[in-house]
């Protein structure tokens, strides 16, 4: 995943998920915003961009393609250019979470002391909101101190099926990782 300048006319697409329509808004060569459909910022996220028309090109098809993946359980990454805009402690909350591993969790302290920041555990917080590229900059990643569900503009139902979904698909890979070093041990035994 890359960051940098967006180009070219910006279009809103519709994409359906397993768990309700997302909004999404791609410039000629990438993801500007991806959010769910009932998110109460949503309306004041798009005004901010104005996205000249409604209309599907080759970076929203890709997206829904690369959603399609994840949510089939198929692929646990992305590979779309992001671009978003914020404040420098905003941008650098958002790099750290495209950091956190699929299938794993990081408190608003884990990732406020990964910046250098330790005392800004709430202001991680705020940063965590404001981002607008919902599953692909993974910010349903940060949980609370004591582990709780805290804090997702999409919903905490959401994002507890969006950690579980995660933490299922990273699981199975480690049993298929096991099941073929198992396999392979028993080759080189009785070879």
């Amino acid at each position: 995943m890359q960051k940098d300048k967006g180009t070219g006319k910006l279009l809103s697409t519709k994409l359906d998920t397993p768990l309700g329509e997302m909004i999404a808004v791609v410039d000629e060569d990438s993801v500007r915003l991806l959010e769910f459909a009932d998110r109460r910022a949503l309306p004041s996220e798009i005004t901010r961009l104005e996205p000249t028309s409604a209309g599907r090109n080759e970076v929203a098809e890709a997206l829904a393609e690369e959603l399609n993946e994840y949510f089939s359980g198929v692929s646990t990454s992305f590979n779309l250019k992001t671009v978003q805009y914020g404040t420098e402690f905003e941008e650098s909350v958002w790099t750290v979470l495209q950091q956190v591993p699929f299938g794993e969790t990081r408190s608003y302290g884990d990732i406020a002391r990964s910046i250098g920041w330790p005392e800004m555990a709430r202001e991680v917080g705020q940063a965590n909101g404001a981002n607008q590229i919902s599953i692909i900059v993974p910010c349903h990643r940060v949980i609370g101190a004591d582990g709780s569900l805290i804090g997702y503009g999409g919903g905490l139902w959401r994002k507890k099926w969006l950690l579980e979904h995660e933490r299922k698909l990273a699981n199975k890979g480690l049993e298929t990782k096991s099941n073929v070093l198992s396999t392979l041990e028993s080759w080189i035994t009785y070879a």
